[in-house]
């Protein structure tokens, strides 16, 4: 494995100092106290929980066949034949004061045995503890520099830590870790954690997780480099437009589709929490006015959460 000279800087990295205001808490000082608590905490509080929880029938995979089923935000469980993987799982119905919106597609008790967990950073609805201690004792843990500390007693047989570009794989099976424009601190001490996305490979198949990203060139040297077959792309969290620093919106993740070279877009990190000020439904509906306008509407698998899909 090789490691880059230096760990990259966070987006809107700058000197630290000590917070001068609520929206000194956020990289790209989104917030102001008033309109936090009104977009994102009373009316969330207000609304009632839509979406329904499944029991789903998961398929009988063979030979280089390859499953994903949404739990919702950015979770998935990716199957392959001999491989059962999740990444960034999140079964909450609370991340402080901010309520789930959308019912998490399945049962946490409803997953298959789990072998790998990927986890793209250390955000709370990235990285989240509560539901990893729920999980039924998953082999290993693969995620980015700085994070293995907090997988700690979550009953990992095995903490992976890359840096971008490194890759850990056992028989078959392959992951790399892959560049982001984000930032990976989990509070306000953290200095050191990484963030980024993942390429899954399993006999053949490649599937690329972005994580928490803006749109940044990085996309097309992932797609040279690595030719993922499958595209997992944040599309929310993106408006007002200072939220573009570290998120992505519709528009600019069919760009990222397109630098990337992908045959499929699995929009993913929209309508489960209100993170940001577009409405809930408007992320997939942008979405699908720009793939019909970019020629791609048969290319974008808008999935519904707790249904498995093969790809």
């Amino acid at each position: 494995m090789s490691k880059d000279p230096e760990s990259p800087k966070p987006a809107g990295h700058r000197r630290r100092r000590i917070p001068r205001s609520f929206k000194d808490l956020t990289p790209s000082n989104h917030f102001n106290p008033r309109t936090f608590f009104r977009e994102m905490v009373w009316k969330a509080l207000l609304a009632r929980p839509t979406g329904s929880v499944k029991v789903p029938t998961f398929p009988t995979l063979r030979e280089d066949q390859m499953a994903l089923t949404w739990i919702g935000h950015a979770s998935f469980l990716v199957q392959f034949e001999g491989l059962n993987a999740l990444i960034d799982p999140n079964f909450a119905n609370w991340l402080f004061l901010l309520k789930r919106l959308r019912r998490p597609g399945l049962r946490l008790r409803d997953l298959p045995p789990i072998d790998l967990v990927l986890l793209t950073h250390a955000h709370f609805d990235h990285f989240h503890r509560p539901t990893l201690k729920k999980l039924p004792s998953p082999a290993i843990a693969v995620m980015p520099w700085g994070c293995g500390n907090l997988a700690k007693r979550l009953g990992f047989s095995r903490i992976v830590e890359l840096r971008w570009w490194e890759s850990f794989g056992h028989g078959e099976w392959r992951v790399t870790l892959v560049p982001a424009h984000h930032w990976g601190a989990r509070t306000l001490a953290d200095s050191k954690r990484g963030w980024g996305g993942f390429v899954v490979e399993y006999r053949g198949r490649r599937l690329y997780h972005a994580g928490d990203s803006a749109y940044f060139p990085g996309f097309r040297e992932i797609g040279e480099r690595m030719r993922p077959e499958v595209a997992l792309l944040p599309i929310g969290a993106y408006y007002p437009d200072t939220f573009r620093t570290v998120h992505m919106g519709p528009d600019e993740a069919v760009k990222a589709f397109q630098d990337l070279g992908a045959k499929w877009f699995v929009p993913m990190h929209f309508g489960t929490f209100k993170l940001s000020f577009e409405d809930l439904e408007e992320p997939p509906r942008w979405l699908n006015e720009l793939a019909h306008e970019h020629r791609i509407a048969s290319q974008v698998r808008l999935m519904e959460e707790g249904v498995p899909e093969r790809f």
